[in-house]
């Protein structure tokens, strides 16, 4: 690896300690890196997915106990209808495709988002896919699909709102009460969330759970970020001090 972040901790120095547990990526530059090759927008997206099993078969082994990645947010119904169809015959394909082997390595998958807007083929896929990991405990692999993170925060206050009412409570929401109706909440903390592309924003994307978390931008557009990307990522992630309000001396003490 080139950079002097990860010559500064390699991969295989990381204790489990230093390793985040739970990871989301931004999947970016799908297209640019299409059309930098003269190629169609959606030639980038099935090397994308082929990425996203690579990393996930790589944050596993890294000691990652959930991966959250970002394959289609709740904006992206407003790219052309071409590239929209063909995103979702590929999660069809992909579901039917990945499915059995996320299964033989342990791996759990779930999908996050509103999947109301999904054509019935693929709501069914995404629930096969979930049954038939469910119990396997290797790593957690989150899907975001139609997902926003606005839509998350309001769909959980609007639960438990809802269930606050049916038991005659009438006292403000507090974040314990909102916290567990959100997406990932039987999931450890967000610790890192990386975004591919060069591009510095986290679009929508878990924004109540990244609240504490690390933010980590590679300028490596997402065919492009493999392995020794995630290396790099890491180690920078393993060299923050991460006080959550408190004062660097007192996480210092701490540890």
């Amino acid at each position: 690896m080139s950079s002097s972040v990860s010559d500064a901790v390699s991969a295989q120095q990381l204790t489990t300690r230093l390793v985040p547990q739970h990871v989301a990526i931004i999947m970016d530059g799908n297209g640019r890196w299409a059309k930098q090759r003269s190629l169609p927008r959606v030639a980038g997206h099935k090397i994308g997915m082929e990425r996203a099993r690579d990393i996930t078969e790589a944050a596993g082994n890294r000691g990652v106990r959930s991966l959250t990645l970002f394959a289609f947010s709740s904006e992206n119904w407003q790219r052309p209808f071409e590239e929209v169809s063909y995103l979702m015959d590929l999660f069809v394909t992909g579901l039917e495709r990945e499915a059995k082997s996320l299964h033989k390595n342990g791996v759990r998958l779930r999908v996050i988002g509103d999947r109301s807007r999904f054509a019935d083929k693929l709501q069914n896929r995404m629930a096969e896919a979930e049954a038939l990991t469910a119990g396997n405990t290797a790593l957690t692999l989150n899907i975001a699909a139609n997902y926003g993170g606005r839509w998350d925060i309001i769909s959980a206050a609007n639960q438990a709102l809802a269930t606050k009412r049916a038991a005659g409570d009438d006292s403000p929401l507090l974040e314990s009460d909102l916290e567990r109706y959100l997406n990932l909440a039987d999931q450890p903390p967000l610790d890192l969330l990386i975004r591919t592309g060069g591009e510095t924003r986290i679009s929508n994307f878990l924004l109540w759970q990244a609240a504490y978390a690390e933010l980590f931008f590679a300028p490596a557009l997402w065919p492009d970020f493999g392995a020794a990307e995630l290396d790099v990522a890491i180690a920078a992630y393993a060299q923050r001090q991460r006080r959550f309000g408190k004062t660097g001396e007192q996480v210092a003490e701490a540890n």
